[in-house]
């Protein structure tokens, strides 16, 4: 179902996909949606609930 919904929306950024949840706990989430972004050596530049804030993801790459 992932999968599908990843091809069929043209999603290109990368998705983690854990059953065990483990990543959930190791990165603080707590519910879905929720995102990240990091930078080239993996440091979390923002995170957050609900949908893509696509002004703050921006900014943080133009900073």
């Amino acid at each position: 179902m992932a999968k599908s919904f990843v091809q069929s929306t043209g999603t290109t950024f990368t998705m983690l996909w854990d059953p065990t949840f483990e990543s959930w706990r190791q990165l603080g989430i707590s519910g879905q949606p929720a995102g990240m972004l990091l930078d080239g050596n993996g440091q979390i530049l923002d995170s957050w609930r609900g949908a893509i804030p696509q002004s703050r993801v921006l900014d943080a790459i133009a900073a």
